[in-house]
């Protein structure tokens, strides 16, 4: 019986013993780690074939079936997004490998600086590294996280990776009436046109009329913290040691007053101030803070439809470069490895080939010794001439001076008069408007106190005010009392909602004007379903609301509430009059809320 099956049992044995061999062969040939435990002549071999292959198909790689991965997250400032997208993909494509053998993959969140350092703070956000803007951002961060912890967040050196420098994208007549590209301009230049009552007269233009800026919030873009930091630099004349009490100093409050009289357009985020800049055109803004990046890049983008190009003006008497630093966290989520393969990046993203491929997408490489070239020309509107050695780079701003700053803008700021518009019928039960109610009463809370708020529901066939209005100061205690007292019925007015609010703070604006006062006016409107009860159609909705050319205008900031809301809808209505959409649910209303008052 025994004799019967051992030829049987051999070719079993030689079958498996083959497979074994093929598998260890193929592993030692493809994994480093499967190599080093293969037979030592073998070993040998493999790797030299495997030398021979890799120089012999050059960049065709055999793929590794046998690694693991690691997996890293980049949380990166939006300025270099474009690049940052590039660069990952090159990288995850070549399968670059930790000691441990597995292959990593890194993936790219783009966000404010702001932003993403308040999540990170928060435990909303566990990246492997953090790529804010500036470094003004980590020590406040460092700052923070020891308070809480004991230790800071990064302790390690963050390298620069690109620079992104800043200062003010122009229309190019405007600039050029200034002086661009040979006569510096510094912001000691926008402060006097902006306090000049005869506006662009003062140089000859009086048809442009009164100068009109637009910068990002401070406490959330890293734009909007670092130019407003230049303009107290640039009052101090100095380019380093910028002290708190500098920043509080009567001459320093009164440029930022200056500046913020004739400032019309607030945000969150560079790149959407840009956008409303190209779209609505030079009668809308003439000047916003931005980088040199997102300047040539609208230009790029909006090249057909603008009436003028854009240039980008480097503030003369010192900028901050932006280098964009890369900073790998020390925090418990962060293993070893992980660690590791951060490195890895790194020092892939500042080899002379990615570095190039900055240019491309509007950055200016950190290695000097590598030539600028198109599209960083003055023909595509930025100086090329321009080195770290002619603009000089400011200082970082320490922890104090950030927050003093943010302090500053806040006092003198254009106070803003808010209208919330709620939707109080009968689908906006339940999650639904104890969410909302809470997302508002945190928007209310968070007004300046000389800022102004009114409230209305809307709900069967009746539209009706809310509470107390006035001045947040004086009203906002007995507004919140008031807003946790709303409860839902009936249908949904929503287009009448929408005229009566615009008629109601037009009519305040212009009452307003006649007194000689300079504010913001914004419509709040919440909504979760389509119009079912109002007298006027959406036609007749649409004809009620500002026409959206002048930047002193009503915005209207829509939030469509839940799966039902008309998306399409709320997004034009802000669209008209230069507000901004999102979408909203029970678990985010009250950061959009938030998101809305950087807005005003």
């Amino acid at each position: 019986m025994f004799d019967m099956n051992t030829p049987r049992l051999n070719r079993l044995l030689f079958t498996l013993y083959t497979l074994i061999s093929v598998g260890v062969f193929i592993g030692a040939l493809v994994s480093p780690p499967v190599r080093a435990v293969a037979p030592a002549p073998l070993r040998d071999w493999v790797g030299a074939q495997a030398t021979n292959i890799g120089n012999f198909f050059g960049s065709i790689r055999i793929p590794n079936f046998f690694a693991g991965t690691v997996a890293i997250e980049v949380s990166s400032s939006n300025t270099k997004e474009d690049w940052m997208n590039a660069a990952v993909a090159k990288f995850n494509q070549a399968q670059v490998t930790t000691s441990q053998g597995n292959i990593i993959n890194v993936t790219v969140k783009h966000v404010t600086s702001g932003g993403s350092q308040q999540a990170i703070l928060d435990g909303k956000s566990q990246p492997t590294v953090w790529s804010p803007g500036d470094g003004s951002w980590i020590d406040s961060a460092n700052v923070a996280w020891k308070d809480r912890t004991g230790r800071p967040l990064i302790s390690q050196p963050c390298a620069p990776t690109v620079y992104a420098p800043i200062g003010f994208t122009m229309w190019r007549p405007m600039a050029e009436a200034l002086g661009w590209p040979d006569k510096p301009i510094s912001w000691n230049d926008i402060v006097t046109l902006s306090a000049n009552p005869k506006g662009w007269a003062s140089v000859g233009r009086p048809e442009w009329g009164q100068f009109k800026f637009g910068h990002t919030h401070p406490t959330y873009s890293n734009v909007g913290l670092l130019m407003m930091t230049a303009l107290a630099y640039s009052v101090e004349g100095k380019t380093s040691g910028l002290t708190a009490q500098q920043v509080y100093s009567d001459k320093n409050v009164a440029a930022f007053t200056s500046v913020e009289l004739n400032t019309y357009h607030y945000g969150l985020q560079n790149r959407t101030l840009m956008q409303i800049l190209a779209q609505r055109g030079p009668d809308y803004l003439h000047a916003v803070t931005s980088s040199e990046a997102e300047a040539l890049k609208t230009n790029a983008e909006y090249a057909k439809t603008m009436r003028f190009p854009l240039v980008f003006i480097f503030p003369s008497k010192g900028t901050y470069w932006s280098e964009q630093p890369y900073c790998i966290l020390d925090a418990n989520w962060v293993s070893d490895e992980q660690r590791q393969a951060a490195e890895k990046f790194r020092d892939f993203i500042l080899a002379p080939e990615q570095q190039g491929l900055a240019i491309t997408n509007y950055l200016r490489p950190v290695n000097p010794n590598t030539p600028l070239r198109d599209p960083l020309t003055l023909d595509k509107g930025t100086d090329p001439r321009v080195t770290r050695d002619s603009v000089p780079a400011l200082e970082s701003p320490t922890a104090a001076v950030s927050e003093a700053v943010k302090d500053v803008f806040i006092k003198t700021k254009k106070k803003a008069t808010i209208m919330m518009v709620i939707d109080t019928s009968g689908s906006m039960a339940g999650d639904k408007i104890n969410a909302a109610i809470k997302g508002s009463v945190s928007f209310v809370q968070r007004l300046h106190p000389d800022d102004r708020i009114y409230a209305i529901g809307f709900s069967q066939d009746r539209i009706y005010n809310i509470g107390s209005s006035g001045r947040a100061g004086d009203v906002g205690e007995k507004l919140v009392t008031s807003l946790n007292g709303v409860f839902t019925s009936g249908n949904t007015p929503l287009y009448d909602a929408v005229c009566k609010a615009t008629s109601d703070l037009t009519k305040i604006q212009k009452d307003d004007e006649a007194k000689g006062e300079k504010r913001l006016y914004g419509i709040v409107l919440l909504s979760d379903g389509e119009d079912t009860a109002s007298k006027n159609s959406q036609n007749q909705m649409f004809n009620c609301l500002p026409s959206g050319e002048s930047v002193t205008g009503v915005k209207v900031f829509t939030i469509a509430y839940g799966k039902e809301a008309d998306k399409n809808l709320m997004t034009s209505i802000a669209g008209r009059t230069n507000g901004k959409s999102f979408t909203g649910d029970p678990e985010n209303i009250e950061t959009i809320y938030n998101a809305i008052s950087a807005e005003q």
